[in-house]
C-alpha cells in the first residue's frame, strides 16, 4: 500500500522559513517523479515545484528563488525548503508521486502552511 506522509507545516511570520518533508512508503520511490502542490481556500490546486526521477527541477514563477525542492532516494523522502515566505503562500501543501508508464499517481493528505503576522 502506497503512502505519502507530509510534515513540517505550521504558522510562520512573513519572511520566515519552513521545510516540508514527504516520506513515501510502499513504492519504488526512486523511479517516481515527485511534486509539491498547494491549494488555498477557494482556489484550485496548483503546482509549486517538481523534481523528476533524474533530479530535474521545475518551479512555479511565484516561488522561484524562494523555494527549493530536493529528494533523498536513500530515505524515500522529498523536501521543500521555503524561504522568504509571504502571506500568499498560505495553503495546504500536498505531496504527489507520479509514474506515468504504469499510470500511477498518488497524493499525500496535505499539511497546512499559514503565513501571518
Amino acid at each position: 500500500q502506497v503512502q505519502l506522509v507530509e510534515s513540517g507545516g505550521g504558522l510562520v511570520q512573513p519572511g520566515g522559513s519552513l521545510r516540508l518533508s514527504c516520506v513515501a512508503s510502499g513504492m519504488l520511490f526512486r523511479i517516481y517523479d515527485m511534486g509539491w502542490y498547494r491549494q488555498a481556500p477557494g482556489k484550485q490546486r496548483e503546482l509549486v515545484a517538481s523534481i523528476t526521477s533524474g533530479g530535474t527541477t521545475n518551479y512555479a514563477d511565484s516561488v522561484k528563488g524562494r523555494f527549493t525542492i530536493s529528494r533523498d532516494n536513500a530515505n524515500n523522502t522529498m523536501y521543500l525548503q521555503m524561504n522568504s515566505l509571504k502571506p500568499e503562500d498560505t495553503a495546504v501543501y500536498y505531496c504527489n508521486a507520479r509514474f506515468s508508464a504504469w499510470n500511477r499517481n498518488y497524493w499525500g493528505q496535505g499539511t497546512q502552511v499559514t503565513v501571518s503576522s
